[in-house]
């Protein structure tokens, strides 16, 4: 549990959580456009606005009711808009522009564990702000690995899918990505049964405990 009041709680971990989705998607729609597709520049997604990029169910209430419930946050924004026929090579380049969100993940997250670091060497942790301050960057993260390797699993549409079609023959690529329609039900049943936590729980652990004894 928290030491902090709810309302503070929630202050405090909306900052990581919505930059964490933010800088995810803005991403994935900056390495599109370095490869040739310009289409989430276009329509003003290249932005760190949180506004252009929230998803009602997935930025703001499913990540709080998981926080006020005592869970670890999850969710996800509105995918940012990618025209694979404008990429260089379409089918590797999609793999690309996948990946580039889970990497903004993990250099979010060695950032704040640097939080962590520089907070405790100048200004100790026993102050109200340093442990506001390291309270947030443990957030960030938890937050931070939970998505990066939570978009890794190679369930559409998750980022994991789109390397996993990369790299499948063109037969089975296009037999796989069929599924895509039903890949987020897929997610929040595995989520809701709680499979999807015996899965992810112990990948994140073991992560955190490697960005902690080595950065922290």
């Amino acid at each position: 549990m928290s030491e902090f009041s709810l309302p503070v709680t929630i202050v405090l971990l909306a900052v990581p959580i919505i930059f964490a989705i933010t800088v995810h998607e803005v991403a994935h729609g900056w390495i599109a456009q370095q490869l040739g597709d310009d289409t989430a520049a276009v329509m003003g997604r290249l932005t760190l606005n949180p506004v252009r990029h929230m998803d009602l169910l997935g930025t703001l209430i499913i990540p709080f009711v998981l926080v006020l419930s005592g869970h670890s946050p999850f969710g996800w924004a509105k995918p940012v808009p990618v025209n694979w026929q404008n990429l260089q090579q379409p089918k590797r380049d999609m793999a690309y522009v996948a990946v580039a969100g889970p990497l903004a993940n993990l250099c979010m997250l060695i950032l704040w564990a640097f939080v962590i670091k520089f907070t405790v060497m100048f200004a100790g942790s026993g102050g109200d702000i340093s442990r506001a301050l390291l309270f947030m960057a443990e957030g960030g993260i938890l937050i931070n690995s939970v998505l990066m390797i939570l978009n890794l699993f190679p369930i559409p549409p998750l980022d994991g899918s789109r390397v996993l079609t990369a790299l499948l023959p063109e037969k089975w690529a296009r037999a796989y990505v069929k599924i895509e329609p039903l890949g987020l039900v897929i997610v929040l049943l595995l989520f809701f049964t709680g499979y999807l936590g015996k899965l992810l729980i112990p990948l994140v652990m073991a992560f955190n405990h490697l960005v902690y004894t080595v950065l922290v």
